[in-house]
């Protein structure tokens, strides 16, 4: 239920979505900026393993193993969880940090198989063409909304989000590609203003995301209301 029905509703477009995603970023700044501490804390590890080139000792080896099992059980269900608050603000909703770990509750098994399942196409399009995988990639960056905001399967949000962004894929690289002297303007004003770029272009994804999904309720609910009319 929305908060605050004056905000407007994002467009799907680039500049709409960072547009609208700006306003949000400033009006939940500071419940983005503690979700932005939160993954960060979580990935430490997993980055600090890594660093490890010893991988010819046997304790340096069951850390590795601990670090990719890390990757893979646990960062994934805090990712998603993370969206899934970033939604909560672009939609004007109340922000609950406790669905920052819901996943391990519920959904847990949707969430690793469908990170998995991103995680292996979008590898196979960028190991045999770099194109490839860069669609792929934008195709796809609906999937970890969909599992949690419609609590949809892994092939099932895969399908949808593939469906939902037919028609949106150069918006999505728009965005994606807008991002990069977006980010690296932040990180110029002081290395601090990397971290509120961030925000916003996650921010600006959601909205992008929340922007189609609206579209794509609005179109299903005028097929419905065709095919009655047609029926009667």
């Amino acid at each position: 239920m929305n908060n605050n029905t004056d905000s407007k509703i994002p467009k799907a477009t680039v500049m709409g979505s960072y547009s609208y995603g700006w306003q949000q970023m400033w009006k939940y700044f500071l419940h983005f900026f503690l979700i932005l501490i939160i993954v960060g804390l979580v990935s430490t590890p997993v980055s600090f393993l890594q660093d490890y080139e010893s991988l010819g000792d046997p304790g340096m080896i069951m850390l590795q193993l601990f670090a990719a099992a890390y990757l893979f059980l646990i960062v994934p269900v805090i990712d998603f969880g993370s969206d899934l608050i970033y939604l909560r603000g672009i939609r004007n909703e109340k922000i609950d940090f406790a669905e920052l770990i819901v996943g391990f509750k519920k959904n847990y098994l949707n969430i690793i198989l469908a990170n998995l399942l991103v995680f292996a196409i979008i590898g196979l399009g960028f190991v045999f063409l770099i194109v490839p995988g860069i669609i792929l990639a934008c195709r796809l960056s609906f999937v970890t909304f969909l599992v949690m905001d419609k609590d949809m399967e892994p092939v099932a949000a895969v399908e949808k989000s593939w469906s939902m962004t037919r028609g949106y894929g150069w918006k999505v690289f728009g965005l994606f590609l807008l991002a990069i002297p977006i980010f690296f303007g932040g990180v110029i004003c002081f290395i601090v203003g990397a971290l509120f770029a961030v925000i916003w272009i996650q921010a600006s994804l959601t909205a992008l995301y929340h922007a189609v999904d609206l579209e794509d309720q609005k179109k299903i609910l005028d097929d419905s209301a065709n095919t009655q009319s047609l029926a009667d």
